[in-house]
């Protein structure tokens, strides 16, 4: 029997088309909305923010995009990612099932961010934008979208969210290294920010803060773009390298997963699972899709799905989400790429359609997996990534106990250099288990937007 442990692909394997897995979906996804009318949005309404090549991506149900080629260029210097087979971990848990991971975070950034980033930064230069805002919640988006501009010769700036730019203050300099400007958010530089200061002058921030900030940028500069680093389908699109490789990946290692696992988020979750689903939609291939999300804030778990404004000052479209409000601030915890009010709307689409499960830890569950798989395969998550090494060793777990034998893939969506922090907080015991205010979320959904078409 083979001990192979990585199983890696040439440069000329590096995916020439992205997957759209809005091609095979049995039912299509519910419209983007503006929300002044209420009637479905237009490429022109979203022209302020967005080149037309992404609005276009946006709503395209072809399910193959052809990937530039300046874009794969830039992809070289990373891709095709590694698959790694857990083994060290496999023996430490006593399981019979085989583990493999999917390792993004051998990009210049860290993390699986600049496989969509790159492309943005691209799209926006070709249209003659020179100016792109963005939010970004542990600083792993911001990173990377710094990291693109000065490939593509682009200004960005980048409000991070408050409790994050105060917890990693070496993302914060990464960005700044790349060329960024990086601004704590909520902020005083933009109206949306004063107004959170004025009524919580100690807001932690969230994610729905700083896009509102972003966005106001961006909408009121003619030389400026906004770019998001998750949620949108676009963005989703982008990152579904990942999947097509470990595809291929998993035949050299003459296996196919029975459970593909990530957290969410939504970017790395759809970017390792959307081809697997697709597999399964037109193959008929059995796979289960698990998307784990933090018990803090648990979209996915505990949502509502509805119409909603994917930020806090209500400046973007609406989008069909599962959400806990877009008023609703989740408590501060070490993964902030998690720390958002809403799902992304194709990923939530997938979960009313029953193509995957969702599931929700706390944090400690989460770092006490990470030191584990630390200490067994030698690699450092990021405090996201953790909750699918959660998850990935509990399937194990189970499948220890009923004597089965199943193959775990998960997305290791990035590593965790920069969140050391994190991990010293959790030596000391410091890390608490926090939960959401029910009464709070309760009253941030009590003020979702009322919408005809539901």
């Amino acid at each position: 029997m083979s001990e192979q442990s990585k199983y890696t692909l040439g440069e000329d394997r590096i995916p020439h088309a992205w997957y759209n897995i809005a091609a095979d979906l049995p039912a299509p996804p519910p419209p983007v909305l503006h929300p002044g009318h209420g009637g479905p949005i237009g490429p022109d309404d979203l022209a302020p923010l967005f080149p037309m090549a992404l609005i276009g991506q946006e709503v395209s149900t072809e399910r193959h995009i052809e990937i530039p080629k300046p874009v794969r260029d830039v992809y070289r210097m990373w891709r095709p990612t590694p698959l790694h087979r857990a083994r060290g971990l496999e023996k430490a848990l006593g399981t019979t099932a085989r583990i493999f991971y999917k390792y993004e975070g051998v990009s210049p950034a860290g993390s699986h961010k600049p496989n969509t980033a790159v492309a943005q930064a691209f799209y926006n230069k070709q249209e003659g934008v020179t100016k792109l805002s963005t939010e970004t919640g542990a600083g792993q988006w911001g990173s990377s979208l710094a990291f693109a501009g000065a490939l593509f010769e682009l200004e960005v700036k980048v409000y991070m969210v408050k409790v994050s730019y105060q917890q990693k203050p070496y993302r914060r300099a990464l960005m700044e290294t790349y060329g960024a400007i990086c601004v704590a958010s909520p902020s005083e530089e933009t109206e949306s920010g004063r107004a959170i200061l004025a009524a919580h002058p100690d807001s932690p921030g969230s994610l729905g803060i700083a896009i509102s900030e972003a966005v106001e940028v961006a909408a009121k500069s003619p030389d400026t773009k906004y770019a998001l680093g998750s949620v949108l389908n676009h963005v989703l699109l982008h990152q579904t390298v990942i999947g097509i490789e470990a595809i291929e990946q998993m035949e050299q290692a003459d296996a196919y997963p029975d459970v593909v696992i990530a957290c969410a988020g939504g970017s790395n979750f759809a970017g390792i699972a959307f081809p697997f689903i697709g597999k399964k939609l037109r193959d008929k291939t059995d796979v289960r899709v698990i998307a784990v999300e933090p018990a803090a804030c648990p979209s996915l778990t505990r949502g509502t799905y509805a119409f909603d404004f994917g930020d806090t000052a209500h400046l973007t479209p609406l989008v069909k989400m599962h959400t806990l409000g877009s008023e609703f601030i989740p408590p501060d915890f070490h993964a902030g790429g998690l720390r958002y009010h809403g799902m992304s709307p194709l990923v939530s689409h997938c979960k009313e359609l029953g193509l995957i499960e969702a599931r929700a830890y706390h944090q400690n569950p989460c770092f006490e997996a990470g030191v584990m798989f630390a200490r067994c395969e030698g690699i450092v998550p990021a405090p996201e990534s953790n909750h699918a090494v959660r998850a990935a060793i509990d399937e194990a777990l189970k499948a220890r106990e009923e004597g089965k034998s199943p193959t775990i893939l998960f997305n290791l969506s990035g590593h965790g250099h920069f969140d050391m922090q994190a991990y010293t907080d959790y030596f000391a015991g410091k890390l608490v288990d926090q939960d959401y205010d029910p009464k709070a979320l309760e009253a941030s959904l009590a003020h979702l937007p009322k919408v005809a078409a539901e």
